[in-house]
């Protein structure tokens, strides 16, 4: 239950504390570009169970690895792909959290 908490609660609010802290004049159109990198979860099909409550993300998937998690990096440096860079970072801390409560 605490796993699911803390998952859920960094995947939508940590992105909602910084939408409003950091892109106040446009906090809205910020939260949705950080939440709507969630997209990358598709990656999960490719799994085989598709939901595994104890398999880490980290590394498992391919859209959730080291390399995947340097480009998300480096996209935190051009201001067109800031926001979307954050909502992936954010993303990996939140799948990183889920594997340490594990």
């Amino acid at each position: 239950m605490l796993q699911t908490l803390v998952h859920y609660n960094i995947h939508f609010l940590l992105p909602l504390l910084v939408a409003f802290s950091f892109y106040r004049t446009i906090w809205f159109k910020a939260y949705l570009i950080m939440v709507a990198t969630m997209v990358i979860d598709l990656d999960h099909l490719l799994a085989t169970p598709i939901f595994d409550p104890n398999r880490c993300s980290i590394n498992f998937h391919p859209l959730h690895t080291y390399w995947a998690m340097g480009f998300y990096m480096l996209l935190l440096f051009p201001k067109k792909t800031r926001l979307i860079g954050i909502g992936l970072v954010i993303h990996m801390i939140a799948d990183a959290a889920d594997c340490a409560l594990m």
